[in-house]
């Protein structure tokens, strides 16, 4: 039996929603977008209702993932963790993440290289280490190889070990070696590039030393 819609109120606690009065009971609270196409007098059969409820559902689980949105970048897979916690269903998380690529708030490959890129510049770290923070945030594999691809290891592991150095320099060359090799092992860094580039900032250091 449908139901006559006799009242539309914005909602005070918030203005983006809707309450929808039928037979002069309230019935539903809507967003306004989701609303917008209602007005007074008219008829709202059960069909109807559950398409608007339905509608409703996958608008509220969209505002869900721009506040998750709203702290920083996301990744699909962080996103769709988000809304499982919430229990909104598997087609609503399907449609939300589909709307946010539509409007370019969700890229996984852009995620992956601007990542790549932040930690190159602030906190260099080695393929191996790269490839697991971003597993860990669920990128695909295809997409972490392309972003890694381009990557200078030898390079990076230089400028993290330049830094680092100088914490060691009053160490003999078993300790310095040690204690460097250490710190770019722990950031990902094989034992080869990691050899090669304690040797040659060692020998940097000697050279200044020796100058100074």
């Amino acid at each position: 039996m449908a139901k006559k819609i006799t009242a539309l109120k914005a909602q005070k606690r918030d203005p983006e929603r809707v309450s929808v009065y039928l037979d002069d009971e309230y019935a539903f609270g809507l967003y306004r977008v989701v609303a917008a196409w209602l007005q007074v007098g008219q008829e709202l059969d059960e069909e109807k209702i559950r398409q608007l409820k339905q509608a409703e559902a996958d608008e509220k689980a969209y505002h869900r993932a721009l506040h998750f949105l709203s702290y920083r970048v996301r990744t699909e897979a962080e996103i769709r963790r988000n809304l499982n916690k919430h229990d909104t269903p598997e087609g609503t998380i399907e449609e939300v993440l589909e709307r946010l690529r539509r409007n370019n708030l969700v890229d996984d490959r852009q995620f992956a290289n601007t990542w790549v890129e932040n930690r190159s510049t602030f906190r260099p770290r080695g393929r191996r280490a790269l490839r697991s923070e971003l597993r860990q945030k669920g990128v695909d594999q295809e997409i972490i190889d392309e972003a890694l691809q381009e990557i200078d290891e030898e390079e990076l592991a230089y400028r993290a070990a330049r830094k680092n150095a100088r914490k060691y320099l009053k160490l003999d060359w078993p300790e310095f070696r040690k204690k460097l090799s250490g710190f770019l092992t722990r950031r990902g860094f094989n034992y080869a590039i990691t050899a090669s580039v304690v040797e040659r900032v060692w020998a940097e250091e000697q050279d200044n030393a020796g100058a100074g």
